[in-house]
């Protein structure tokens, strides 16, 4: 018999864990279906952890803020 304690999580806050396990310390996102739940999770955790979270207008302003982070050495 084992005493192992089981979480049930969503594929989308899965992929949010990962990515700040990963170092991810900028995140510029755009929720929209089905990705909502990963802006969502970073909303919350990344201020924590003294990392930044921005919501954008739009796909195209969330790519680009991406890559201004990543021209300044974040790692998005």
């Amino acid at each position: 018999m084992h005493n192992e304690s089981t979480q049930g999580l969503q594929g989308n806050a899965i992929i949010a864990q990962a990515a700040l396990a990963a170092g991810c310390d900028f995140f510029a996102g755009y929720p929209i279906t089905p990705s909502s739940e990963v802006a969502q999770y970073m909303s919350r955790e990344m201020p924590k952890m003294n990392r930044v979270f921005i919501q954008m207008e739009d796909e195209i302003a969330s790519l680009g803020a991406c890559i201004g982070a990543s021209l300044a050495a974040g790692k998005p």
